[in-house]
C-alpha cells in the first residue's frame, strides 16, 4: 500500500505523515529537506538555483519510487513526484524564475521519468488557505522559509487546486487543513483516520 500526502508548503504534510504512519505501523518516507543542499541557496535567490533545486527534488522522489517498487513495503510519503512538475516548476517557470528552456528540459526529464513509475494507491490533498500555511510556516521556524512571500503561496495553491481537480491517476481524499487540527486534536485525528480507512477499504 502506498499513500501519499500531497499541499502546499505548512500545510501539514510531514506531521501527518508521521502520524498515520505511526497509527498503520507503516513506514514514513519524507522529503529530503534538512540535507537538500540547494534549498537554502533557492530562497535567497529564486532565479539562480530554481532548476537546480527541481532537478534534485525530481531526483530524490524517483529514488523513492524505486525503493518503494522493490521493497513491496506499505509506506506513507511525505509529497509526490507529481508536485514538483504540476505545482512547483510551472510556477517557478510562470514567474519567470526559471527559463522557458530549463522548464522545457525539466518536463522532458520528468515525462521520461513518470513513464516508468506507479503512482500511489491513494493521494491525499491537505487544502489550507494562506493564513493557515503563514501561521505553520511561522510556528515551525525555519530559517530559510522566513523569506516566502505571500503572493507564492497563492500562486501555489491556485495550482494545487487546478491540478487536484483534474487528477484520474487513482483514489483522492481532500482533507480542509482549516478545520482540522491532527497534531493537537485526538478527535480531529480520528476522523481523519476513519476517512483514510473508508478510502483503503474501497481498495480491496
Amino acid at each position: 500500500m502506498h499513500i501519499a500526502i500531497v499541499g502546499n508548503i505548512g500545510a501539514g504534510k510531514t506531521t501527518l505523515t508521521g502520524l498515520l504512519a505511526k497509527n498503520y505501523g507503516w513506514e514514513a518516507l519524507y522529503e529530503a529537506v534538512d540535507n537538500n543542499p540547494y534549498l537554502e541557496d533557492f530562497y535567497s535567490d529564486m532565479k539562480r538555483w530554481s532548476f537546480n533545486l527541481q532537478i534534485y527534488f525530481l531526483n530524490s522522489r524517483f529514488q523513492q519510487l524505486v525503493d518503494i517498487e522493490k521493497s513491496k513495503r506499505n509506506v506513507i510519503q511525505d509529497r509526490t513526484i507529481y508536485e514538483d512538475a504540476y505545482i512547483f516548476a510551472e510556477n517557478l517557470h510562470e514567474m519567470s524564475l526559471m527559463t522557458t528552456r530549463d522548464y522545457h528540459n525539466y518536463r522532458a526529464i520528468f515525462d521520461n521519468i513518470t513513464s516508468f513509475i506507479k503512482p500511489p494507491d491513494l493521494l491525499i490533498y491537505l487544502r489550507a488557505s494562506v493564513p493557515t500555511l503563514v501561521n505553520n510556516i511561522q510556528r515551525r521556524g525555519r530559517e530559510y522559509e522566513a523569506s516566502i512571500r505571500i503572493d507564492y503561496l497563492s500562486k501555489l495553491n491556485e495550482k494545487y487546486e487546478n491540478w487536484i481537480q483534474n487528477y484520474q491517476l487513482g483514489r483522492l481524499l481532500i482533507l480542509d487543513k482549516d478545520r482540522l487540527d491532527f497534531s493537537n486534536n485526538v478527535e480531529d485525528l480520528s476522523l481523519v483516520i476513519q476517512a483514510v480507512e473508508a478510502e483503503i477499504n474501497g481498495l480491496f
